[in-house]
């Protein structure tokens, strides 16, 4: 019996399976991942020594490792832990400290592209959306250092997307399990609470139950978590007091800093923060994504009002996430820094994803077919263009890299209807669903 095909036989299959990969909707997404990896790790190493933050996680994951337990009472132990888990399995070496985050860094695109599919943005809406995201320096500088906010991030994300699918019982866990990474993940709870009401309303007791989920999850998840960081039982409850304590006590009177900035100034004004000189880890919004902002806001209003889905979670998601920090810094005058505003960079992308389907919805149309043409290809290049100024890559790397990727969104891009990135054409969705 024949066991081996030949040569020729197996040139043929993937021949045939290369027109299958292109028509594949995810092929653009895994590519963008997949350059966004490589991005990642030409930097992984640089610098040698501990970033901004790192200074706080990196001794405290190896004081878990040594058996001592936790200096950073502050925070919850999930995101810790898989600090711990990165050294533990790669080494004590700027790898072990930084890989988990690149990987729920790559995590956070690909839940952020399913939830624009979600919510029934077109496959070129949602691969532009994502793309922004993916390319945006403080979101792309967050997923290169072991700070907790990514880990965070990225149960965020996964509880939106099954929250959009129905599976309301896992996203409370997964909302319990943002907020065991840092606290600030519980803020996921009343963006999807908003989006419902806002929304659906539909079975207030079983949704009411599912939602419960997130404290009961925090709550039974965390002395499993501590029992492996203390080796014995912690009440969760004494320990959320000791959190709530010591949070209660960074204050702009208390820690005076220049590196702190007021929330309200994240819109009004560029906020820098330099991490790291060489190479250049700056925590700052690129530019053209916060130059749109606040259109972007009023569009997502107008777009909410006309009935669209995904304008009221960019609403809710902005609201949740960002509202939280003015109404913390004005009433507890609460520390803050420009990258808290990182978990809402997604709702300004979704905002611009939505943004751009009625640009690509109208692109047969006479008046819209050059705004097509012109707008979006400049957008990618000025967009891409902060992120080879900005991003801690060697241009060694990160300037053929933009090449690539620009060639990527171009093609995943295309204006030919029922040709976008080589799909197959798709049904219209009514602008209310959008």
């Amino acid at each position: 019996m024949k066991t081996n095909l030949p040569v020729e036989e197996y040139m043929g299959r993937l021949k045939a399976l290369l027109p299958r990969f292109l028509k594949w909707e995810y092929t653009g997404l895994c590519l963008l991942v997949l350059i966004v990896l490589i991005l990642h790790l030409a930097t992984l190493m640089h610098p040698s020594a501990p970033i901004f933050d790192e200074q706080y996680y990196i001794p405290d994951a190896r004081s878990i490792l040594q058996g001592s337990g936790s200096e950073r009472i502050e925070h919850p132990p999930l995101g810790k832990l898989i600090v711990a888990g990165g050294i533990l399995i790669f080494g004590d070496n700027p790898f072990g400290w930084r890989i988990f985050s690149v990987l729920f860094g790559l995590a956070c695109i690909v839940f952020f592209y399913l939830i624009c599919r979600q919510l029934k943005l077109s496959p070129r809406a949602s691969f532009l959306a994502t793309f922004l995201l993916a390319l945006e320096n403080l979101s792309f500088v967050q997923a290169s250092v072991a700070m907790l906010d990514v880990y965070s991030l990225a149960f965020m994300l996964a509880s939106f997307w099954l929250y959009l699918k129905g599976r309301h019982t896992l996203a409370g866990v997964s909302v319990g399990l943002a907020a065991l990474a840092k606290l600030t993940g519980a803020l996921a709870l009343p963006v999807i609470v908003l989006h419902w009401l806002f929304t659906s309303r539909q079975k207030p007791w079983r949704f009411l139950l599912s939602m419960l989920m997130a404290p009961a999850a925090f709550l039974l998840l965390m002395p499993m978590f501590d029992l492996t960081i203390w080796h014995r039982f912690v009440n969760p409850f004494s320990e959320l007091g000791a959190m709530w304590r010591a949070s209660s006590l960074a204050t702009f009177a208390a820690y005076p800093s220049p590196m702190l900035s007021r929330p309200w100034d994240w819109l009004l004004r560029p906020e820098i923060l330099t991490y790291w000189v060489d190479p250049h880890y700056v925590g700052m919004i690129s530019p053209d994504i916060w130059i749109l902002i606040i259109p972007i806001i009023l569009y997502s209003v107008y777009k909410a009002l006309k009935g669209s889905s995904a304008a009221v979670l960019a609403l809710a998601w902005l609201s949740g996430t960002y509202l939280f920090w003015i109404a913390a810094s004005l009433i507890s005058d609460r520390i803050s820094y420009i990258f808290y505003f990182y978990p809402t960079i997604g709702a300004v992308c979704l905002g611009l994803g939505l943004w751009s389907e009625r640009i690509f919805r109208g692109g047969a149309q006479n008046h819209w077919a050059k705004v097509t043409r012109l707008a979006i290809p400049l957008y990618l290049l000025i967009h891409l263009a902060a992120f080879v100024v900005l991003a801690p890559v060697s241009y060694w790397w990160k300037l053929p890299g933009c090449v690539l990727l620009y060639i990527l969104a171009r093609y995943e891009l295309s204006v030919e209807p029922g040709n976008l990135g080589g799909q197959l054409p798709q049904p219209r969705v009514s602008p209310a669903a959008a």
